[in-house]
């Protein structure tokens, strides 16, 4: 164990002052995407929950009940259902609940995809900093090289491209390593969205069915 850290600090210090930058994009991006998926995480856990109590009320027509259900809450699932039941109240056209519900969609997706991007573009910015690096230590490698002793040349040439690819290997790792979260994430967030879309699809033909039963009702 004390021999991979030692190797892993070997490479770090070898690596030489760009490792740093690299290592703090890493850090801004790693933070991000931690507080994303734990925030994505309680969302979905939150939606399915609300939406397991509240669905059966629904079913049953309990269209007050399920408003007073969710009337202070301010989760997305919350939002979602309280626009389709407000509209509900107020009697209107299947497309008019419909249209209401897809405008309140698509407020909420940006609040879901908050912060995301940036994961992908500290990836980038780490890659970018591991190659700058990679080019300054071979400019100042080829500098050394030419004004030092020629029998040492050599030597000296291929210690220095060693150093200096330290970069570009640990801007690569953490490139990639932020990439793959920010997919994580990404597949995180459109789930969370295509369940929304469908308790909007299912509370509207909650909503649709009872109101054609009424009328039907009313005509007998």
């Amino acid at each position: 164990m004390m021999d991979i850290l030692d190797s892993i600090v070997k490479f770090f210090q070898e690596g030489g002052a760009f490792m740093y930058p690299v290592l703090f994009a890493f850090a801004i991006g790693g933070a991000i995407a931690l507080e994303r998926y734990i925030k994505l995480t309680y969302v979905r856990h939150v939606n399915r929950r609300i939406w397991n109590r509240v669905q059966p009320t629904l079913a049953s027509g309990g269209f007050e009940e399920a408003r007073s259900m969710i009337d202070d809450d301010t989760t997305e699932i919350s939002s979602v259902l309280r626009i389709g039941l407000e509209n509900q109240g107020m009697h209107r056209r299947r497309e008019d609940i419909e249209l209401a519900m897809e405008d309140n969609l698509r407020d909420i997706v940006p609040h879901l995809e908050k912060r995301t991007p940036y994961v992908a573009l500290f990836s980038n910015i780490s890659t970018l900093l591991g190659l700058l690096g990679t080019i300054m230590g071979l400019i100042e490698a080829f500098t050394a090289v030419a004004n030092a002793n020629p029998s040492e040349k050599a030597d000296l040439l291929s210690a220095s491209i060693s150093v200096a690819m330290n970069t570009t290997a640990f801007g690569l790792m953490s490139g990639i390593t932020l990439l793959i979260m920010h997919t994580i994430l990404t597949s995180k967030t459109v789930e969370i969205i295509d369940s929304l879309e469908r308790v909007s699809v299912k509370t509207l033909k909650i909503i649709t069915d009872f109101a054609h039963h009424n009328v039907a009702v009313s005509n007998v």
